[in-house]
């Protein structure tokens, strides 16, 4: 686990427990520096995540506090909450059923959404369009899950895949290259998708799932 994940985890276990109340200012960068024993740039970045998180609120000139509506979130809100790894272990077990269902129940119609979202990465990609390559990668998540034919199972994975993409947002530094590395899995996973091969597409999931895309 990162160290910024770490310092994450114990500002979170401290609001949990009372140390940080809601609606209450926590210590400025120097204490909390003092407190949890890291530098300045971890400390930026685990306040950036939580803020993200909607667990801390960042208001210039005043300060940091904790989110005055900490206990009374709505359910995304809450999964803004979880750990990371706990997150993305449960989105990625979303995906392997979602892509099994779509391997097996998807149309045409919406076999041409998950090739068009497809070609939309690619050509974000080529003109290295950052948000753009984000966008159409959730877009292709999005119309397989579409595809799998249920849609409680597709709404929830929305939600998780924002949840996802706000963290990898945060903590970026790699710009579109890791979209550009793994596309060929991405097409890999749509053929496997369009030819029915279960087995296949489960693999290259995994393959992108061990990539954290």
């Amino acid at each position: 686990m990162k160290l910024c994940d770490k310092i994450v985890n114990q500002i979170k276990k401290d609001i949990t427990d009372g140390k940080y109340k809601p609606g209450e200012k926590i210590p400025a960068e120097p204490a909390l520096m003092k407190l949890y024993n890291v530098g300045r740039s971890t400390i930026r970045e685990a306040i950036k995540t939580l803020a993200i998180s909607e667990i801390l609120i960042v208001q210039q000139g005043s300060g940091t506090f904790v989110n005055k509506n900490f206990q009374g979130m709505s359910m995304e809100q809450r999964l803004r909450r979880g750990d990371f790894d706990e997150i993305n272990t449960v989105r990625a077990l979303l995906e392997k059923e979602i892509v099994k269902l779509a391997t097996l129940n998807h149309t045409d119609e919406q076999l041409t959404e998950i090739e068009q979202n497809l070609e939309n990465r690619k050509l974000a990609i080529q003109s290295e369009i950052h948000q753009g390559c984000a966008d159409a990668d959730i877009a292709f998540h999005m119309a397989i899950a579409n595809a799998s034919g249920n849609n409680v199972l597709a709404d929830l994975y929305y939600s998780f895949t924002l949840i996802i993409r706000s963290f990898f947002s945060a903590r970026d530094t790699q710009g579109i290259s890791h979209f550009a590395m793994n596309h060929y899995l991405h097409e890999q996973l749509f053929k496997a998708i369009k030819t029915k091969k279960i087995s296949q597409a489960q693999l290259v999931l995994q393959r992108i799932l061990d990539n954290n895309y």
